[in-house]
Formats: structure tokens, C-alpha cells, sequence
């Protein structure tokens, strides 16, 4: 089937009970036995519910996994990811990653014994380089958040491939729709579904997609073990979501694109980062790998003043964090997303005060570059 009727049908069939054409919210703790040692596939919400399991059937079709497993949160699902290691072990980790990985792995998870190194993905050479006897996992975001740099997954994959190391990667900016990572190598796929699978910026989730059935074993083991697997009705909206994802994507794909070259030709904009650019470094990879460049973008305007300006004057533009709703959400990632991330290597990655973040919607496009365009003009 293709991606569409996938994503309608694949997990979402209607109620058997009651023909429901969209099944129903189990909003209960606990299942009844049948008797003693038998159930009708449900014991206990923390451990499993129908809302999740569908959805996690979903979500595992969309991306060609094996199995995937939904959590509360995109960290949360992360975080089981990184509970695969040992302690002693190290991963590489793209260097620009987005803030919340980069406090879990800095702040928490060192605490356990385990090593973390932060580079650009996209230079091959320098992943090469930084493999240690004791590496056990490549961890990249692409394209990263926020400075947009895009890593050649097949590339990465065959180096994991050859070194027998896990290879996860972070399609949250993209999602399934716009590129396939499982296809270009990856072991493990994981998501904050709260963007653009859910799209809708009313619940918050997270997902892991597995490959190898090792992995989906332990995962599921940690996500029933901590607690963190997502609530009913969190599932349902996910699952909402995920039926009109394809349609939203290619709308989000070309307001994208077309916000991008007006920025691009501001006089007051310093410089655009965004794949879909001619001027972008990776272009030529992002056509290769990509469906589409999809709606996340970065802008630089020079300064804190002029950001602020800037950020303080949109109207339509949602000054907010997250991203991947239906609604343009505009954010400052040095003191928003990413103020966790210590100002010397918010350098070091271009993580600049004058640096804006924005994630386009699927509002009329006209009016978002009338938005932008009278918020830039009181800069």
C-alpha cells in the first residue's frame, strides 16, 4: 500500500464491536481476567493499552521498522534508546544535537558511566576519526536542530555496518513522510511525536522504531519497567494526527520553501539555513536522501537586538517552543530551545544571539511573508 492509505488504515481499522470507523479511547487503568492466568491481551495500562498498541503498528509501518514503542515524551524515548548501553560505552553524537539530548547525555546519563562525544556528523573523516575501541552507537540528528546541517545517512550507516555499532537516527524535522532513515542504514529511528506526527500541538509523545528484535525486546522491557509508555488518549491524538500527516507534509514542504527565498532575499537577513537552498552546504545531499526539504528553518539577523525585534513584532508567528504544528511557531534557540547548551559551545556549533528558528505551518503562505515582513521592518 502506499504511505497514505498507510497511515489511514494501518493500526487505525474501524471498531470490531461496534464498526466505530474510529476506535474508541480506553481510558481505564486495569483490565479484568478472564480467570486466573488469562486475559484478553491487556492486564495493566502501564504495561499496554489498545490506543498505544495501535499506534505503535502505525508508526512502525510508516517508518519500515520491525517494532516501535511509544513514550510520554521524544526524551523520554530517547532516553530508552541510550538504556541499550553499558556503562563504559561511547557514542558519537551529531554536535549540533538539540539541547534536551544534550542535557540528558551532559547532566544525567555521564552520571552512569557512560561517554559521549559531540561532532559534526556530516564530515565523515571526523566520525571515523572519533570511533574508540569502546564505541558502541551513532546517534544523529539530520538535518540538526537548529543549524540545519544535513549528515549522509547511508554513509554513516555503512561505517556502523562495518563496526558492528548501533546506529540511531533522529527523523523528527523530516518524519517518515520526507525521508526513510531504516532504508539508508539506520538500526533505530526515534521521534518526538508531539511535531509533526502528531502535528496538531496538542499532546506530547515520543517514539522508538527498532529494526532488530534484540533491541525491540529490551526497549519494550524498559518502557513498560519505568512507566513511560504514553496515556490513551495521548495515542488517540498521535493517531489523529498521523491520518492527515502526508497532506500536512506537502504543505509544510512548500511554504517551507517559499518562505525560505523570501528570507533569503530580505536585506535585512544576514544569512538563510535551510536545505532546500542552493546555498545551503548539503543541498545536493538533501535532493539525494530527502523527499523534500520539509519546514524547519534558521535564520541569522545579526544580533540579539535585531532577533528580539524581530521576534517581539510577529503576529502571526507564534512566539513558542516545538515545532511541527499546523500554526508557524518562531523561536530564539540560544536562550529558548537550547539554553541549556553552554554559550561557548552554542559557538562553537553556530548557535548565534542573532540566530531565529523557525518552524513554518500551513497557514496561507502569503500572510506568514506578510507577518515576517512587517516584523522585520521594525528591526
Amino acid at each position: 500500500m502506499g504511505f497514505s492509505t498507510d497511515a489511514i488504515h494501518v493500526g487505525q481499522e474501524p471498531d470490531p464491536l461496534t464498526g466505530s470507523i474510529v476506535a474508541p479511547i480506553y481510558q481505564t487503568s486495569t483490565y479484568v481476567l478472564e480467570e486466573m492466568g488469562k486475559d484478553k491481551g491487556y492486564d495493566y495500562a502501564r504495561t499496554n493499552h489498545p490506543n498505544r498498541k495501535a499506534l505503535e503498528r502505525t508508526v512502525a509501518k510508516l517508518e519500515g521498522g520491525r517494532a516501535a514503542y511509544a513514550f510520554t515524551s521524544g526524551m523520554a524515548a530517547i532516553d530508552s534508546v541510550f538504556r541499550l548501553l553499558r556503562p563504559g560505552d561511547h557514542t558519537i553524537l551529531s554536535q549540533a544535537v538539540y539541547g534536551g539530548v544534550f542535557r540528558l547525555t551532559t547532566k544525567l546519563l555521564v552520571d552512569f558511566g557512560l561517554e559521549f562525544s559531540y561532532l559534526d556528523t556530516s564530515c565523515l573523516e571526523k566520525v571515523e576519526a572519533a570511533i574508540k575501541p569502546n564505541t558502541r552507537m551513532i546517534y544523529v540528528e539530520t538535518p540538526t536542530n537548529p543549524t540545519m546541517i544535513v549528515t549522509d545517512l547511508a554513509a554513516v550507516g555503512k561505517i556502523c555496518k562495518a563496526r558492528n555499532l548501533t546506529f540511531v537516527v533522529d527523523n523528527t524535522f523530516l518524519s517518515p513522510y520526507l525521508q526513510r532513515p531504516i532504508e539508508l542504514g539506520a538500526d533505530i529511528v526515534v521521534h518526538s511525536m508531539t511535531k509533526y506526527l502528531n502535528g496538531h500541538s496538542d499532546c506530547t509523545g515520543g517514539a522508538a522504531i527498532l529494526t532488530r528484535e534484540a533491541d525491540a525486546e529490551k526497549i519494550y522491557f524498559i518502557q513498560r519497567s519505568a512507566g513511560a509508555g504514553l496515556a490513551p488518549m495521548d495515542c488517540f491524538l498521535v493517531s489523529r494526527g498521523i491520518k492527515t500527516l502526508a497532506v500536512r507534509m506537502e504543505r509544510h514542504n512548500s511554504n517551507g520553501m517559499t518562505v525560505a527565498k523570501f528570507l533569503e532575499s530580505h536585506p535585512k537577513v544576514k544569512r538563510v539555513i535551510y536545505p532546500g537552498l542552493a546555498s545551503h552546504a548539503q543541498h545536493e545531499l538533501a535532493k539525494r536522501q530527502q523527499r523534500g526539504f520539509g519546514a524547519m528553518l534558521s535564520f541569522d539577523l545579526g544580533s540579539l537586538e535585531a532577533a528580539k525585534k524581530l521576534l517581539n513584532h510577529v503576529r502571526i508567528c507564534s512566539l513558542a517552543e516545538s515545532l511541527g504544528g499546523v500554526e508557524t511557531l518562531i523561536s530564539h534557540p540560544a536562550l529558548m530551545t537550547h539554553a541549556s547548551v553552554p554559550v561557548e559551545i552554542q559557538k562553537q556549533i553556530g548557535i548565534t544571539q542573532g540566530l531565529v528558528r523557525l518552524s513554518v505551518g500551513i497557514e496561507d503562505v502569503e500572510d506568514l511573508i506578510a507577518d515576517l515582513d512587517q516584523a522585520l521592518a521594525k528591526v
